[in-house]
């Protein structure tokens, strides 16, 4: 089964991250067949600082 990789911007509360791992697993399970236990989802919080769309830092469009 999966491994699924989720990058976002650093902030989200470890309740929004374990409901996200939920429904990405569930959506696994549904389309792929298998078991739950075997979906992986590993989080990557990334400062805005640290991402740029376009050619300019997240963190400098928040100015």
């Amino acid at each position: 089964m999966p491994t699924l990789r989720v990058e976002l911007f650093e902030g989200r509360t470890p309740e929004q991250k374990a409901e996200l791992a939920k429904e990405l697993t569930a959506a696994c399970v549904r389309v792929l067949g298998g078991s739950p236990d075997a979906v992986d989802v590993v989080f990557f919080d990334i400062a805005r600082q640290n991402w740029a769309t376009g050619g300019v830092l997240w963190s400098d469009k928040q100015k």
